[in-house]
């Protein structure tokens, strides 16, 4: 549940199935709530974050119509005149909008009206996932959805459903006159947008313009100084038009136009946002050794196709020395990325897992620590084989670890052992896993050498695993 401050109370702005369930609903005092279903978890709404939250959903809605703006706090407005019929016809634009949301975790709801108005009265009070108002039957559209589908000042809610004006239709018979002296000319100017007699401008949103700088050359250039020298003053601007902009740089384009009119692009990307112009160039530096200028380039244009905001910070003490804590690697990842791929540069993370093979994911290798860590319960080996090898043991059914085991053809007897530490399968992963089990040994050699071995299964019920045996990591 989601509670916002509202004067001296704090009030219920949000609430999940299962909390509207139990009888909770938007509007609710938070004290009631907590009474009404203890062990309540409530969390304060961050205004601000859902607001940014909500323009970069309508950046990406640009994809389905150039006419895309915020409808606060929850929605989005779109024209799609004209568009439509590039998925095919309304309802489908429709469905695909909302099956996309879906797919990202975003439930949905959508419509299709003449009006602003009407199309946000059906999307969220309508009841449908997806609602269509056919064209010219904007008024018998609406009549049936309740009066707060018309965006109307909460204060007056109570006082027309204590007047009976319950439904839209309720409202559209009654006198104007009579309306507007008693809940002011902002009622009629929503029911006016609603039915279209009043229009409605929506103000969309727009992509920012691209940070980006070119050169054209009077004679076409070809040594690898002149160039140095040319991107050295491009990359110059480009950095100070993005501290202008208090941005940093994530990926940067570089484009030779050359005189027999063909183009080559190199394409640079860094860690974090940086907008250091020595490190960018070293960057683009390793990379132009694979232009071939021909007969000459005529073109040069730099842009920073990615980038993310990115603001002052200090890095040294008064002293002169290094701020501690400012140690600062991304450099170093951006040079190796730009050499080896940005894809074989990563770093190692701790998953929710308890199967050991799932519980280390990749990341980023600049990527936030989350704080996340392994547990501490069981010594885990410090090296963990991709996948887990077959190996024959001598053992004892069923908590017995084995006296010996045989890898690659070579016998090993086991002087010490631990365990063993049961692991249950992920029953919510995959039916199969329901029942399966394995049971892990830390296990040492007559030679010294520590294996992690484990029985798939519990060594009783064959429902659990096979009984076999495999080798799954190697201690230090």
């Amino acid at each position: 549940m989601l509670v916002e401050r509202e004067g001296n109370r704090r009030i219920v702005r949000a609430a999940d199935r299962l909390a509207e369930a139990a009888g909770l609903r938007v509007g609710l005092p938070a004290a009631k709530a907590q009474a009404m279903v203890p062990g309540l978890a409530v969390l304060e709404t961050d205004a601000r974050g859902d607001a940014e939250a909500l323009e970069r959903l309508a950046l990406w809605a640009l994809r389905f119509s150039p006419v895309v703006a915020a409808d606060p706090p929850d929605g989005l407005v779109m024209e799609i005149t004209g568009t439509e019929h590039l998925h095919g016809d309304e309802e489908a634009l429709l469905r695909c909008l909302v099956d996309r949301l879906h797919a990202s975790g975003l439930e949905a709801r959508a419509a299709v009206a003449d009006t602003w108005g009407a199309a946000h009265a059906a999307a969220r009070h309508s009841g449908a996932r997806l609602a269509i108002v056919a064209p010219g039957e904007t008024r018998q559209g609406i009549e049936p959805l309740p009066v707060e589908a018309l965006r109307l000042d909460p204060a007056h809610l109570p006082e027309l459903r204590h007047l009976g004006l319950v439904r839209i239709g309720d409202l559209l018979r009654q006198p104007r006159a009579g309306l507007a002296r008693r809940f002011g000319s902002p009622t009629l100017r929503r029911l006016d947008q609603a039915l279209g007699s009043v229009p409605e401008p929506i103000e969309p949103v727009r992509e920012s313009a691209p940070v980006e700088v070119r050169r054209v050359f009077a004679e076409p250039i070809s040594a690898r100084e002149t160039i140095d020298r040319h991107l050295a003053i491009l990359m110059g601007r480009l950095c100070a038009d993005m501290e202008a902009r208090r941005l940093g740089a994530r990926r940067l384009d570089l484009l030779f136009g050359r005189v027999d009119n063909t183009r080559q692009v190199l394409r640079v990307g860094t860690g974090r946002p940086v907008r250091d112009p020595a490190h960018l160039l070293r960057l683009l530096a390793e990379r132009l050794g694979t232009v071939d200028p021909g007969f000459g380039i005529e073109t040069m244009r730099l842009a920073a196709t990615g980038t993310e905001p990115l603001a002052e910070r200090q890095i040294a003490t008064d002293l002169g020395e290094e701020a501690p804590g400012t140690v600062d690697l991304s450099a170093l990842v951006d040079i190796l990325a730009t050499r080896v791929g940005e894809r074989r540069v990563y770093r190692f993370a701790p998953a929710q897992s308890d199967v050991p093979e799932r519980s280390v994911r990749r990341v980023e290798a600049l990527a936030p620590d989350d704080g996340a860590s392994w547990h501490d319960r069981w010594p885990r080996p410090g090296r963990l084989l991709p996948r887990p090898r077959p190996i024959q043991t001598l053992a004892l059914l069923p908590d017995h670890p084995p006296a010996s085991f045989t890898l690659a053809g070579t016998r090993h007897r086991v002087t010490r052992a631990d365990g063993p530490e049961r692991v249950f399968g992920e029953w919510w992963r995959t039916e199969r896993e329901t029942a399966l089990s394995r049971d892990y040994f830390r296990v040492e050699t007559e030679g010294g050498e520590r294996y992690w071995i484990f029985r798939a299964g519990d060594g009783e019920r064959t429902e659990t695993g096979s009984g076999a045996w495999f080798l799954h990591g190697v201690f230090g």
